[in-house]
C-alpha cells in the first residue's frame, strides 16, 4: 500500500461554501475522500486540511498554528512512510494582512518543498514524489470577506503560473485545479461538492500517470 499526504487549507478540510469552519463535507465528498475512492485499496490517502492555513506565515489574528511550514515537518514524520505529498495552499496567503504578491506565495510553496527534501520521509529515507496544486482563483465577489481578501482575486489568478514556474524549477509535479473546478459563489473562495469530486477524480489520474514501480514493498 502506498501513502499520499494531502496537505492543504479549508478546501482540503472540506469547508462548505458560505458556512463556518466547523461545517464541512463528509469524508466521501471531500476531494481526498474522492481520491481514495478513485485510487482504490492500494493507496492510503491521508487528509491534513486546516482552515486558514498559510504556506509559511504565522497568522497574527487566527494564530501561529496556521503556519503550514511549522506543522509540515511533524506531520510528515508522523505519517512516514510517504510515497507522495500533495500541497494545495496559497489562498490564505493572499489575505490583505500578509500583503504578499503571487510570486512570494510561490516562494512559500518552494520552502515547503525544500523542507520535505531535507526530511526525506519517503521509502528508505528517500524524497517522496511531490505535487503542487494551484487552488482555483478567488471570485471577485467574496461577500463579507471583501475587506480581508482585498486585492486577492486578481492575485489569485496569477498563482497557477507562479506555482507552475516553481514546480518546474524544483522538478516536482504540478496541477492547476482551475482546469477542472472553480470556487463556489456562496462565498467566492471555497469548493462545493461538485468541485471536490472533480478535483479528486482529476488528481487520481495525475497520480496514476506518474508511473510507480510494480514491485511491492513491505509496510
Amino acid at each position: 500500500m502506498r501513502s499520499v499526504l494531502c496537505f492543504g487549507d479549508s478546501n482540503t478540510h472540506g469547508q462548505i461554501p458560505g458556512r463556518g469552519p466547523l461545517d464541512r463535507y463528509d469524508r466521501h465528498t471531500r476531494w481526498p475522500g474522492v481520491l481514495q475512492s478513485e485510487l482504490g485499496p492500494s493507496w492510503y490517502v491521508i487528509e491534513e486540511g486546516l482552515s486558514g492555513r498559510t504556506t509559511v506565515h504565522d497568522d497574527p489574528i487566527e494564530g501561529a498554528h496556521k503556519n503550514g511550514r511549522t506543522y509540515l515537518r511533524p506531520c510528515a514524520q508522523s505519517h512516514t512512510v510517504l510515497d507522495l505529498v500533495i500541497i494545495m495552499l496559497g489562498t490564505n496567503d493572499l489575505k490583505i494582512r500578509f500583503n504578499k504578491p503571487a510570486s512570494e506565495v510561490a516562494m512559500g510553496i518552494g520552502c515547503l518543498i525544500y523542507d520535505l527534501r531535507e526530511l526525506a520521509p519517503g521509502p528508505g529515507g528517500s524524497v517522496p514524489e511531490i505535487m503542487i496544486v494551484a487552488p482555483p482563483p478567488i471570485l471577485d465577489d467574496v461577500k463579507e470577506w471583501k475587506s480581508i481578501f482585498a486585492g486577492a482575486p486578481e492575485k489569485s489568478r496569477q498563482l497557477a503560473l507562479e506555482f507552475e514556474i516553481m514546480a518546474d524549477s524544483l522538478g516536482v509535479h504540478f496541477f492547476n485545479a482551475a482546469s477542472v473546478c472553480s470556487c463556489d459563489a456562496a462565498d467566492g473562495f471555497h469548493l462545493n461538492a461538485e468541485a471536490h469530486h472533480a478535483l479528486g477524480a482529476a488528481l487520481a489520474q495525475e497520480i496514476e500517470a506518474i508511473g510507480w514501480p510494480t514491485q511491492e514493498r513491505k509496510s
